[in-house]
């Protein structure tokens, strides 16, 4: 009577342990008695031979891998740190587990060396300006090296540059400089046309000088209007000539 339901429980141990299931993003790596079951298992619901097949679930979702900051020395010789984050994902499952230990540790080392290695080789003023060109170059390199392992690097962007106080404090100083220099150059600029325009409207009064005259009563109304004080002002003696002239007739 003991042996029936021993005999039940067993059965179903080892239905259970025999039944898997893998989600829509996962895909099971089956080894049986060691050699690698091609292709991999899933997504859904299989079978695999209890104790003789062993089984490892390996996610296809995109992985975002934050790469703690690196101390790096640029080309010209600055002291930075800079950090950056992977997006990465597992393309064939399978040579993620046979042909690397533990794809994530191996991938996340892999960002890091080749973080400092590429900012190494960069200047401070390249690696401020230039930040797209450095991210490419950085997934280039990734996905290339990861191509072995079945991962594909779909981006890598460089999140932080971290510059010492001296550094910064220079680079403020030259953004001053550059800014008083922009505005001496727009206020040297003005200036020039302010003359250019004077010397223009000279010309003309100088070819018409009925233009001085009417420019001079114009003057004279903008006086009066504005101010109510008692203004005293030198009347040319073109325009009270023809009244004297006519008073001598």
């Amino acid at each position: 009577m003991i042996f029936i339901p021993v005999l039940i429980f067993c059965i179903l141990v080892l239905v259970g342990s025999a039944v898997k299931i893998c989600k829509e993003y996962e895909r099971g790596v089956v080894f049986r008695l060691g050699r690698l079951i091609l292709p991999p298992k899933g997504p859904g619901i299989f079978l695999i031979i209890p104790f003789v097949d062993r089984m490892q679930k390996i996610s296809l979702r995109t992985v975002v891998m934050d790469v703690p900051p690196q101390d790096v020395i640029s080309r010209d010789n600055v002291s930075i740190k800079v950090n950056a984050v992977v997006y990465f994902r597992v393309m064939q499952a399978d040579k993620s587990v046979v042909e690397v230990e533990n794809y994530m540790y191996a991938t996340s080392q892999l960002a890091q060396t080749t973080l400092r290695s590429v900012v190494g080789q960069a200047e401070l003023d390249e690696l401020l300006s230039a930040r797209e060109k450095m991210n490419k170059e950085l997934q280039s390199i990734l996905d290339r090296q990861t191509d072995p392992w079945g991962i594909k690097v779909s981006m890598v962007e460089i999140k932080h540059v971290d510059l010492p106080e001296e550094m910064k404090r220079s680079m403020a100083k030259q953004a001053e400089a550059e800014r008083e220099r922009r505005a001496k150059v727009i206020n040297a600029m003005g200036e020039f046309q302010a003359a250019q325009k004077m010397a223009d409207a000279a010309k003309v009064l100088s070819t018409y000088p009925a233009a001085l005259q009417l420019r001079f009563l114009q003057t004279l109304a903008e006086v009066a209007t504005e101010n109510n004080s008692t203004v005293v002002f030198p009347v040319p003696i073109d325009l009270v000539k023809p009244f004297l002239e006519k008073a001598g007739k």
